[in-house]
């Protein structure tokens, strides 16, 4: 038989839990569907305990900084508070009943398994099927990407999940990836006592980055005794039953306990059979408009990763406050990516907004730059041990007006909030020149950047 529903939610993460709770909340009657935990990827292997693991290695890092400015210091790490607060306070051992009784409180229906599209109207789970009357909001999130390296499919390696899940730091970690995860990671088990080798194809770390990111990573994990290897190619992986190997084009293989591959993420589009609404399954993200509807098919609406607008939950939420508005009648204002902010959570922090320096070129702006270290600061000074960083502005200059903004530093993602509110504002660089800057905090390098700006 056939089931029936106002609206089906396909994939209960941040954002289509939103939905799926908003909508049953204004009255209507919701069936919301996943395999795995409501809440998502977000909250039970990424952004909230890899959030509580890096806190403890920041900790760590900064009890070792006392000597020289407040005294002495000896730190023993102890990596068992920190898996026992991920399991106990974050996850409950990635236990969703309190999420699930979240969702059914508001008198939504959760549907455990694989959502399938059998049509703009139809999503099948098993031999269950089920018609929405008014939408169906698609929220499948992203799985981790395994590149297709000789051997890798046959060793045991971790992805993002096992190292969140990990009781014991491994005395020694290879990753395979230099993004966001993996360089996160990596501090994070290298300040545990791990011996840790970064390896990327790319020629920097943090690649999508401004080159002046990657830079100052490495540097930073050279000195922590991090090896990074980029611009590396990968042949083959082996796993003895003890260790791994990676082969790489040249020199000796690199050998460790553990494997992360942090490679990236992508949306599963065949899974969700979308052929189904006409969409190529070899695509890599459901084409939207700005309110999110699926372009060609009516009544279906998506939100999250598999938008490719920016894997992160605050997009996700941004999106899916779009989506309940629109499903329910009401004035929306139109999605805006221009000023999307993401931030790394490594020490030091690295945030960026809106266009890179060589994107706003590859535009064809006419672009100027200011750049103001965050060492050469007055909070920098009195900061000192581990004030790494800098503030980077792109101006279209014809405009006067800031496009793009990087923050890296200590809290280098709070100071990015600034910057977030200037690009998607339009705020004109003259105007940021005078603001009153508090003294003496880190942001007020952002003046020191847009004085460079002006000079240069």
């Amino acid at each position: 038989m056939t089931e029936r529903a106002d609206v089906i939610v396909v994939g209960m993460g941040p954002g289509g839990e939103d939905v799926a709770r908003r909508l049953a909340e204004a009255g209507l009657d919701v069936v919301g569907i996943d395999a795995e935990l409501v809440g998502g990827e977000c909250p039970y292997w990424g952004c909230v305990p890899s959030k509580m693991m890096i806190r403890a290695a920041n900790l760590v890092a900064e009890a070792r900084r006392v000597p020289g400015m407040a005294g002495d210091s000896r730190v023993q790490p102890d990596w068992a508070p920190v898996a026992r607060r991920i399991r106990r306070d974050a996850t409950d051992t990635w236990d969703d009943a309190v999420a699930v009784k979240r969702f059914e409180d508001k008198g939504g229906r959760l549907v455990r398994g694989w959502g399938r599209l059998e049509g703009a109207d139809r999503v099948a789970v098993g031999d269950r099927v089920i018609e929405a009357a008014r939408a169906i909001v698609v929220n499948i999130g992203s799985r981790a990407s395994v590149p297709p390296v000789a051997g890798l499919a046959d060793v045991p390696y971790w992805t993002n999940r096992e190292a969140i899940e990990t009781e014991e730091v491994p005395d020694s970690l290879a990753v395979l990836g230099g993004g966001p995860i993996g360089v996160e990671l990596a501090q994070v088990f290298s300040r545990f006592g791990a011996e840790v080798t970064v390896m990327e194809v790319g020629s920097r770390l943090l690649g999508p980055e401004e080159p002046e990111a990657g830079e100052l990573l490495e540097e930073v994990f050279r000195s922590e005794g991090i090896d990074v290897r980029t611009g590396v190619t990968v042949d083959a992986v082996h796993h003895d039953g003890e260790r791994f190997a990676v082969n790489l084009g040249s020199g000796e293989p690199v050998v460790a306990e553990r494997l992360l591959v942090a490679t990236g993420r992508h949306p599963d589009l065949r899974r969700l059979n979308v052929a189904a609404i006409g969409v190529d399954e070899s695509a890599r993200v459901l084409p939207v408009d700005d309110h999110l509807r699926v372009e060609g098919v009516s009544g279906v609406w998506a939100v999250g990763d598999v938008t490719g607008k920016g894997a992160f939950t605050h997009v996700s939420m941004y999106q899916a406050d779009i989506v309940v508005n629109d499903i329910l009648g009401r004035a929306v204002v139109p999605a805006d990516y221009r000023a999307v902010p993401r931030v790394t959570f490594t020490d030091p922090e690295i945030g960026s907004v809106g266009l890179s320096e060589q994107a706003a070129r590859d535009k064809g702006l006419n672009v100027r730059v200011g750049r103001a270290d965050v060492s050469t600061s007055t909070r920098g000074f009195i900061h000192k041990a581990g004030n790494h960083g800098y503030i980077k502005l792109i101006e279209d200059a014809d405009r006067g007006l800031l496009v793009g903004a990087a923050s890296a530093g200590p809290c280098g993602g709070e100071v990015l909030g600034l910057l977030t509110l200037a690009v998607h504002a339009e705020v004109a660089t003259s105007r940021l020149r005078h603001m009153i800057y508090a003294y003496p905090t880190f942001h007020r390098a952002i003046e020191a950047a847009v004085k460079d700006l002006e000079e240069g």
